[in-house]
């Protein structure tokens, strides 16, 4: 599971901005289910800002957002992010020269499930 969180920030914020990213990527890494993360800049326009984390589950990712230190960390910094969907299931990969490998998605065909 991909969540991206998508940032726009003054030029004169990013010092501070940056170091409250570190520290919302280093709580977010302490969790369980917490593969790897980047802090991303646009080249075209330095103000656009990603936060990238990939986790194994999306139950891992929600119960990472429950624990104290991403609370404290990284829930303040999230809520700064572009209001848009963040949270993306895989369907679809490919590894360097290899075959697309198709994923079956967790939402459920019957909303009442």
């Amino acid at each position: 599971m991909l969540v991206t969180n998508r940032f726009v920030v003054d030029e004169d914020a990013a010092g501070s901005f940056t170091e409250r990213a570190h520290a919302a990527l280093v709580a977010l890494a302490a969790r369980p289910g917490y593969l790897r993360g980047q802090l991303l800049r646009a080249l075209d326009d330095p103000r656009h800002w990603s936060l990238v984390t990939e986790w194994e589950s999306v139950g891992t990712y929600r119960r990472a957002l429950g624990a104290f230190d991403v609370k404290v960390y990284a829930t303040p910094l999230l809520a700064e992010s572009l209001d848009e969907p963040s949270a993306y299931e895989a369907l679809a990969s490919a590894e360097p020269g290899g075959q697309v490998e198709i994923t079956a998605s967790d939402r459920a065909t019957d909303p009442r499930r």
